[in-house]
């Protein structure tokens, strides 16, 4: 049986806000839950650059997380960011891949410090963002207590090729950069080389082994270093020279 035109619009307009008031329903339900995944997954990846997470449930990140890190945001020059009404910014707040797109001398920049036993700062844990071949690359990576020595990293990707580029991802990669130096004996930042080639002799305390068939996202690697702390490195130095102040005061 033919139905009239306006039986098929009304029909459709019906269809169209039933569908469309369960879409939002359903998104408004699940939002809170995906947005908690998210702290869940991104406070996992800060901490498993100062600690083994690997056993950790949810509930048990969290806590870690609450009792083991502190933050502060800063800006290109070291100094602590404030908002235009003089409040402090929230280190967890900070989008860094809409970050990445501004300029340097524009961005906000989160430090997290990791302490075991809630008082003294052992780990510095500084985010960071980069293109790899076929998309983003990040990072989370933690220096010790003298801002030099690597003591942990924890990267990611959105899409790299699984079994090359993706690996930045696995312990074999990652367990590569601990106790590199970003600092040469000249106290100038050099960073840490991810080299093209595997298995190489005769490594320097500033370079990795590379990974076959991944040379662009090697370099994405490289790049994202050394860019981030080039943008850290007036915090960097301001708090090694403190540091030094402890080490003296306490000989």
């Amino acid at each position: 049986m033919q139905q009239s035109n306006t039986y098929i619009i009304v029909f459709t307009l019906i269809m169209t806000i039933f569908f469309g008031s369960v879409l939002s329903f359903t998104r408004m339900k699940l939002d809170p839950i995906q947005k908690k995944q998210i702290e869940i997954d991104t406070k996992k990846k800060i901490l498993g650059a100062a600690m083994d997470v690997s056993s950790l449930n949810p509930d048990e990140i969290l806590s870690a997380y609450n009792d083991k890190m502190n933050s502060v945001v800063v800006d290109i020059n070291g100094e602590i960011a404030k908002k235009s009404d003089g409040s402090d910014f929230t280190a967890e707040d900070i989008n860094i891949m809409k970050n990445f797109k501004m300029k340097p001398s524009e961005r906000k920049y989160p430090v997290f410090m990791f302490s075991s036993t809630g008082e003294k700062t052992e780990y510095y844990i500084f985010p960071m963002h980069g293109n790899g071949l076929w998309d983003w690359i990040s990072g989370f990576v933690a220096l010790d207590n003298e801002l030099n020595r690597i003591v942990g990293v924890a990267f990611d990707h959105k899409q790299e090729t699984p079994g090359l580029g993706a690996r930045i991802t696995s312990d074999e990669i990652q367990n590569r950069y601990k106790g590199k130096q970003i600092f040469d004996d000249d106290n100038l930042l050099v960073s840490v080389k991810m080299l093209k080639a595997e298995k190489n002799n005769n490594l320097t305390i500033h370079q990795v082994d590379g990974m076959s068939g991944a040379t662009i996202t090697a370099n994405g690697l490289n790049s994202m270093l050394m860019h981030y702390f080039e943008c850290y490195k007036p915090f960097i130095e301001k708090n090694k020279k403190e540091f030094k102040k402890i080490l003296s005061y306490n000989e």
